[in-house]
């Protein structure tokens, strides 16, 4: 007999009492030097079920995961296959044992056919021939019982990300994997392509097959999962039916603490257009046109979401904005307008004109992860005034007094001005970017992917921050590949793809689907 979950999706039935789990693991202990990244962790995952795992950054799921996979050796415990302990010693030894692994960033050679890349190491024999003609036969017989149709003689390069996603999956069937670990599988797909993929997961376990889903989405925790645990600081903290709990409660196991969902804030009063671009053309260094003719402003007062799949122009966007890359049209700020030619569109010119950038790469863009969070506070602004002794040394005391203060006040944790950066989680080294850019009071703030990587209790921190930077009538652009994210943040939308604004939309008046359609290129009569 089957349950309905809250969300309308047919779960299957449980299994019985007899019939051994598909995987069992029983006190796995793995540490990295004095780092404890998983501790005396059991779990049981149900054959035929989709089970979620959750937790913030460095909760050790990954870590899990990869001792299950092979990539580490766990310094204790133990792991069961059907009953049956298994030593997994690398990942031949897991892909032996039925284990498939679909990773965030897919393990695909993009010059290489889809049927090239599914045998890419299950090749039979020394003869190449035999092993693709018994590929294709099988390949064709698992894209027809999955749904997962694509086209065998396919480059990867011409695939969308959906579709080599879809590739990664046919690797693992045809290696027989009786199951799959699924790592952050939505991060780089529209909602649609989401979707789908939802759909081809329940086939699999229909068919009997085993998921594990590690993501960080409690919506699609909630959608999709028959049983979610959830990992804090190296250890199980709790195992659960999805149908008997809520995102709510998710949360406050995965933080410690209860964690407001939502954004809380005022509607909007924008004023005046603080940002205005005119058929703005932006061209890489191979020559390819990423940025084609855009028309957007941005008022003082108001926030600006641009959505989209990652990859559709919003990183030249950006870096254009920020003063990183050369562009042809017209950008004014405050009503004046920006060189837009390179001979003086660097950062620096750009600080002076009131715009903050928050890149969307924190490690490569915000951060010298090396130096101490005192250095990287004011990287950018090194030359004010307020932080020059003399014209030959930098105030550096003062600096690190300012730093202790706009840690306290962004909650960095530790709040140790002196703590090189690497040493600090994700969340609160994007804090100390953003911390850096909001302080200097901006006219404009450029956001770029603000909550990528970063746990869900700091989630709600920076999303507060960026409101009230609002409230105070600055203009802000930001760009995110979450959808949750632009809608609750945003006052209006426009969405990005190959290079073009497909339209803009106010939240109120819109929806996921909506704005999925607009990500793959499909729009309505009325926009342009």
């Amino acid at each position: 007999m089957s349950a309905q979950t809250d969300t309308g999706r047919q779960a299957t039935a449980a299994p019985t009492a007899s019939a051994a789990p598909a995987i069992e693991l029983r006190g796995i202990s793995k540490a990295f030097g004095p780092v404890q990244a998983n501790r005396d962790i059991s779990i049981s995952v149900a054959k035929g079920s989709i089970h979620g795992i959750i937790g913030e950054n460095g909760a050790g799921k990954s870590t899990l995961m990869s001792i299950l996979y092979g990539f580490y050796k766990a310094d204790a415990g133990e792991i069961l296959i059907d009953g049956r302990r298994v030593e997994i010693t690398d990942s031949q030894a897991a892909i032996a044992a039925g284990i498939g692994m679909v990773f965030q960033h897919f393990k695909l050679v993009e010059n290489f056919t889809v049927l090239e890349n599914v045998i890419l190491g299950a090749e039979e024999g020394g003869l190449l021939k035999p092993s693709l003609a018994k590929a294709r036969r099988l390949l064709k017989q698992l894209s027809d019982e999955y749904e997962l149709s694509v086209e065998p003689d396919a480059l990867i390069e011409d695939l969308s990300v959906g579709h080599q996603q879809r590739v990664e999956i046919l690797k693992a069937l045809y290696r027989q994997a009786d199951i799959l670990i699924l790592d952050e599988p939505t991060g780089v797909l529209t909602p649609a392509e989401a979707d789908h993929l939802f759909r081809i997961l329940e086939g699999l376990r229909d068919e009997g097959k085993t998921i594990i889903l590690i993501t960080h989405k409690l919506r699609e925790i909630m959608e999709i999962t028959d049983t979610v645990s959830v990992m804090r600081r190296g250890e199980m903290t709790a195992t659960v039916k999805t149908a008997e709990t809520s995102p709510e409660e998710l949360a406050e196991l995965m933080v410690g603490r209860k964690v407001l969902l939502r954004v809380d804030k005022k509607p909007a009063r924008p004023g005046k257009p603080t940002l205005e671009i005119e058929n703005l053309h932006v061209v890489d260094d191979q020559g390819v046109e990423r940025v084609k003719g855009i028309d957007l402003s941005v008022r003082a007062g108001e926030i600006l979401g641009i959505a989209g799949v990652a990859g559709n122009g919003q990183t030249e966007l950006l870096e254009v904005l920020g003063g990183y890359m050369a562009g042809t049209g017209t950008i004014r700020v405050n009503g004046e307008e920006i060189d837009l030619t390179g001979a003086h569109s660097d950062g620096q010119s750009r600080r002076r004109r009131g715009i903050s950038h928050v890149p969307e790469d924190r490690h490569d863009e915000g951060l010298i992860l090396e130096f101490q969070a005192w250095e990287n506070m004011v990287f950018g602004y090194h030359h004010a005034p307020e932080y020059q002794k003399n014209r030959l040394l930098m105030d550096n005391a003062g600096i690190r007094e300012m730093t202790r203060r706009q840690m306290e006040k962004f909650d960095v944790r530790p709040p140790d001005p002196r703590l090189e950066a690497k040493s600090f989680s994700g969340g609160n080294q994007q804090k100390i970017v953003l911390a850096r850019e909001i302080d200097r009071n901006p006219d404009l703030l450029l956001v770029g992917q603000p909550t990528r990587g970063v746990d869900i209790g700091a989630i709600e921190f920076i999303h507060q921050q960026i409101v009230q930077l609002r409230d105070e009538g600055k203009a802000i652009l930001l760009v995110s590949v979450e959808l949750d994210e632009i809608l609750s943040l945003s006052d209006r939308i426009a969405v990005m793809f190959d290079g073009r604004i497909m339209g803009e939309r106010l939240p109120a008046e819109t929806s996921e689907g909506e704005l999925g359609l607009l990500m793959a290129g499909i729009t309505g009569g009325d926009d342009q």
